[in-house]
Order: structure tokens, then sequence, then C-alpha cells
């Protein structure tokens, strides 16, 4: 992976590529096992652990799972706030109450998501957030996240700088994952903390 020294889209394409590449590769027994190891690392960090309210996402496929998770959470009595996707690829939000209150919805052109059905509480609704689970597919030694490339979550990350709300950020990946570098560009910004089966890494100048 000798693009990795690199900046540039192109670059970030080819990586997404690869990784989402290995990701596909994965037994689902595998990803199932890694699910509940997720769980239990992610409740080792605090800012998840003591938040009142958790804005966080539904892993779809092979993606690190998040639903037992979200479980966890809802039991201990975090509001838990989940998005679901705009036509502009922004993002709206709902409580999660429970796995009886994900609706699957196709999105044109997309991939099929779980969402919350019920009230939506609006794109502003995660500047309240404690803490914020952002998906990705890797993450480098700065907590600089490469993401999927939609652009729904430099929104949020937008949104959260201009309401000057400062929640943990953190990624869950699996431990291949964390690498040595990734592109990036001057309007990234870095997370706080990642989230692997085998641990929690933070990241240098997070403040947490």
């Amino acid at each position: 992976m000798g693009h990795l020294g690199r900046t540039g889209e192109p670059d970030k394409r080819t990586l997404r590529r690869e990784l989402l590449a290995v990701r596909n590769r994965l037994p689902a027994g595998d990803v199932e096992a890694a699910a509940a190891a997720f769980a239990e690392r992610a409740l080792e960090l605090g800012e998840l652990a003591h938040a009142r309210t958790v804005a966080a996402y539904v892993s779809v496929g092979s993606e690190p799972g998040t639903l037992a998770l979200l479980d966890a959470l809802h039991a201990r009595g975090v509001r838990v706030l989940l998005p679901a996707l705009l036509p502009d690829n922004d993002l709206d939000w709902g409580v999660y109450s429970g796995r009886d209150c994900l609706g699957l919805v196709q999105h044109a052109g997309k991939m099929a998501l779980l969402e919350p059905v019920g009230e939506r509480l609006g794109p502003d609704a995660v500047t309240g957030a404690d803490a914020v689970l952002l998906p990705g597919l890797a993450v480098d030694a700065r907590g600089m996240r490469l993401g999927r490339g939609g652009g729904s979550y430099d929104r949020v990350l937008a949104r959260l700088e201009r309401a000057g709300a400062r929640p943990a950020l953190v990624v869950l990946l699996y431990d291949t994952e964390v690498v040595a570098r990734v592109p990036a560009e001057p309007h990234d910004r870095p997370v706080h903390a990642v989230v692997t089966p085998s641990g929690v890494r933070r990241f240098p100048g997070s403040g947490m």
C-alpha cells in the first residue's frame, strides 16, 4: 500500500476499494463474533459508558457490528440517536428504542439501510450528543479517519463545528484497519478514539 503516504482523492478511492474487498471476504461468523467484542470494548471507553446521548449508526453487511453495542447502550438508559439518510446525503436522526424500531429503507442508487421508524428529530439533533460513533474504513496514527466517501458524515462534523459542539468522536474498526497513514484533506477532522475487537486506542492531542 505505497499510496498511503500520498494525498488526493484517487488514492482515497483506491484505498477504499482495497479495504472493502478485505471486509467483503470476512466469514459471517467472524463478523458476528467481532460484534460482541466491539460492544464489550466500546463500553470500556468512559465517554461512551457514561454518555447521556450517543449518536450512532446501524452496521450493514460486513461492517464492524454495532447492534450489540446499541442494545447495551439502550439497556443502560443512554439515549441513542440513529441516522436516516436524506435525498441530499445529509442525515436526519431518530431515537433507538430496540431492534423493533428499525425498518429497512432502500435508497435510490444506494444500499438498503436499517433506519429508525417514527419521529424525526432533524439534522441538528446530533449536536446534542455526548459522543458520536462514526462509520469508517480505516484510521491512522494521527486519528485521521477514512470514510466511505458519501459525504454524509463530513456534513455531520461540519454541523458539530458550527454549533460549537465537542462530542467524543469514536470509530469502530477491525484491527487490521488501524494503519500507518490515510490520505487526508484540510477539512478532515481527526477522531478521538478507535475501538477494535482487541481494545481501545486514543489518539494524542484528542483531549480525552
